[in-house]
């Protein structure tokens, strides 16, 4: 009889802990599967032939906040449609609209001209923001590595458009209110640690085509890189920015995002830094990190209302 109670308690307690497994994973599944609607394939702007687009998504309690994503990995993007929008399950939760972007990959365009285009996608999407429900004047950015860097690319760089252009999205200003991103490239003419630094002074040893036909020539990719350098553009205008990085990172070193921070102080910017102790170029619980994302834009953006 004894052994008969051993094995029915050890059985309800298997039974037990499946239940709770079973409870936490299909409320995890729940909640990174929130009530969206979705609308993909927006056209921004053209590149080379082809057509340059977002999506929105948004969720059944919006707060009115537009959330860009920079769809964009190696300075490689995908098609309309393909961006997983479960990833940002902590953003849509609190409301946020979120805006996938994609642009054309390099080395077809090159990294100059999707910084260009993904400018234009802000401009775009400021100008149209009423129709879908997003304030213009409330914008959030987030990105990781090429997207983190194109992100930074707008939030250093982005500014008004030119007042007498003759498409009245080209009028609209390309700057955003809020920046968090994952491990940005910061620096392109000082690469550090870097395993993409051949020690030359020269561009990402595996993205040079990237960077166009006259990236070789030194003198060249000293103004070409520096113009493609958040690091160099600082200042006390640009919005707020969360960083998170990883301290095992040997593509694009901690130092990055460390001497982007040091300068952004000097110049009275506000940039907050995260570091992930053993986080290499990504880590398991990024999407986790996601919910901070989703305070800092509580914090920067909501408080303008």
């Amino acid at each position: 009889m004894r052994i008969k109670r051993i094995i029915r308690y050890t059985l309800l307690g298997l039974g037990a802990i499946l239940l709770l497994a079973g409870l936490l994973a299909g409320t995890t599944w729940l909640y990174y599967h929130p009530g969206v609607q979705r609308t993909n394939g927006f056209v921004y702007g053209h590149r080379l032939g082809h057509d340059l687009k977002f999506d929105v998504i948004q969720p059944a309690n919006t707060n009115g906040i537009g959330v860009i994503i920079m769809v964009s990995g190696r300075w490689k993007s995908g098609e309309a449609g393909s961006f997983r929008h479960w990833i940002t399950a902590p953003l849509l939760r609190h409301g946020y609209t979120v805006i996938p972007v994609y642009h054309l990959s390099q080395p077809e365009a090159t990294i100059a001209e999707i910084t260009e285009d993904v400018n234009r996608a802000v401009r775009f999407i400021r100008h149209h923001a009423r129709e879908y429900g997003v304030d213009p004047t409330r914008l959030g950015l987030t990105g990781g590595s090429a997207g983190g860097h194109l992100s930074l690319m707008i939030a250093t760089r982005g500014g008004p458009g030119a007042p007498d252009a003759a498409d009245p999205v080209d009028r609209e200003s390309s700057a955003v209110q809020a920046a968090a991103i994952f491990y940005p490239v910061t620096d392109l003419l000082n690469l550090g640690s870097s395993t993409e630094n051949l020690g030359d002074g020269g561009p990402p040893k595996s993205f040079v085509a990237g960077f166009g036909p006259l990236a070789t020539n030194m003198a060249t990719w000293k103004v070409l890189g520096r113009d493609l350098s958040p690091i160099y553009f600082v200042s006390s205008n640009q919005p707020p920015i969360l960083i998170y990085h990883g301290d095992a990172d040997t593509l694009v070193p901690l130092e990055q995002s460390q001497r982007f921070q040091t300068e952004a102080r000097k110049a009275g910017a506000t940039v907050e830094l995260v570091v992930h102790h053993k986080g290499q170029h990504g880590w398991l619980t990024m999407v986790w990190d996601i919910r901070r994302f989703a305070d800092w834009y509580d914090r920067y953006l909501r408080k303008m209302e």
